[in-house]
């Protein structure tokens, strides 16, 4: 099944760190987000990808131009000019990465791959967020549903701890609940075709106008996903998403 990685916004709120990238080239663990998303799917048996660009674009197709060439140890021969990898590429990935303009909206994005994805079932997700969400399961909950998108609803985690009382006194203080919000979009999209004819050019929003008109046409299901997400809006939630991982648990590493 086709995957569509939304990799074109901005990603103001990140500072310098979007000055010279796109917001998916931003990196966790020594590896830029859209790689950690990459892995997620492929875990789950997904290996066709439909990388929508736009802002800063050619840094991501430079990644993955350089990125068998340069990954492991190398033989290089200088007499002949010849470079041979010594580690096999452990990735099985079909990458397309397609132009989708600079100024796109996220709808407008999904719309610029309706040629390249045949009239089929496709995945819709964002490059700047992870998860431990079971892609396969969220397939499954999507055809029982008969819908033409199912969304991921999540509960993303609160900014503060809390505190539990016991009459006027402080008795504990509580750590940072994953479940500490509302149920929001997380992203990890499952798409009928039919969805091209809710998207009107370019400017469409995704968000703000496909799925709420999806929504009030009975045709938005939401698979209630109850575990790990995170998005990578802000320098905070890069941090978080890096020490996560240099602590050695970061909750979406599903693969071995």
């Amino acid at each position: 099944m086709n995957v569509v990685i939304l990799a074109g916004g901005l990603g103001t709120r990140l500072g310098e760190e979007t000055e010279v990238r796109p917001k998916p080239m931003v990196e966790v663990g020594g590896r830029p987000i859209l790689w950690h998303i990459l892995k997620h799917y492929s875990h789950h048996g997904f290996g066709k990808f439909f990388i929508a660009l736009g802002y800063k674009g050619e840094h991501i197709k430079r990644y993955f131009l350089d990125f068998g060439s340069l990954s492991g140890s190398l033989r290089i021969n200088t007499a002949r000019n010849a470079v041979l990898p010594l580690d096999p590429v452990s990735e099985n990935w079909d990458l397309h990465l397609i132009d989708t303009g600079s100024q796109s909206n996220t709808g407008g994005r999904v719309l610029r791959m309706a040629p390249y994805l045949k009239g089929e079932t496709f995945m819709v997700t964002y490059g700047d967020g992870v998860s431990n969400v079971d892609v396969r399961a969220l397939l499954e909950f999507h055809r029982r549903q008969g819908k033409l998108v199912t969304l991921t609803a999540v509960r993303p985690p609160a900014r503060f701890g809390g505190l539990l009382f016991d009459g006027d006194m402080v008795a504990e203080f509580t750590e940072k609940p994953q479940a500490g919000e509302g149920w929001i979009n997380g992203g990890f999209l499952v798409c009928e075709p039919g969805i091209f004819d809710y998207l009107q050019g370019d400017a469409t929003s995704l968000e703000a106008e496909t799925l709420e008109r999806l929504a009030r046409a009975g045709q938005l299901a939401a698979y209630k996903h109850d575990g790990f997400w995170q998005c990578m809006d802000t320098l905070r939630d890069k941090k978080i998403l890096e020490d996560l991982w240099q602590k050695g648990s970061a909750p979406w590493k599903t693969w071995e």
